[in-house]
């Protein structure tokens, strides 16, 4: 089947689980990320602090590229540009949600949201990925294979 060549979603990080990240969709050029945003999340605001919406929105533009490149394929961010719109509240659950907006060869361009439930706009991405043919000799082995 063609499916078979392109990549299988990452296993999550170990920062993704100590946040409570959890994968959401999955399919070709498209990823999302949710989380129960929980009082550990927030800065000393009592809002969810800016770092969780950089993971979720860096997972979730990574993770659609990834779930179109092909299994001997690498990528790693290379820039990433985040918007912070509006607060995170404790209760609310925070859907990240990334696109490929272009792909070349060796560079991918990305974008992203996160939005509330209620679909209030929280935070907004654009970013940039390197490709590689294959793992860059630099990089530690794929059997921990995260995003």
């Amino acid at each position: 089947m063609a499916e078979d060549i392109f990549s299988d979603p990452p296993n999550l990080s170990g920062i993704a689980k100590s946040l409570s990240i959890q994968r959401g969709q999955w399919s070709p050029g498209h990823c999302s990320v949710f989380v129960d945003v929980e009082e550990f999340h927030c800065n000393k605001g009592g809002v969810a602090h800016g770092g969780l919406f950089t993971i979720m929105l860096d997972m979730a533009c990574g993770g659609a590229l990834v779930s179109g490149l092909l299994k001997e394929e690498w990528c790693a961010t290379t820039q990433l540009n985040v918007s912070f719109i509006d607060a995170g509240r404790i209760g609310e659950r925070l859907e990240a949600v990334g696109s490929v907006t272009r792909r070349g060869r060796n560079v991918a361009h990305l974008s992203g949201e996160i939005r509330a439930q209620s679909g209030r706009l929280i935070a907004s991405a654009t970013g940039t990925w390197m490709i590689w043919q294959s793992k860059p000799e630099n990089f530690p082995g794929r059997e921990s294979d995260n995003v």
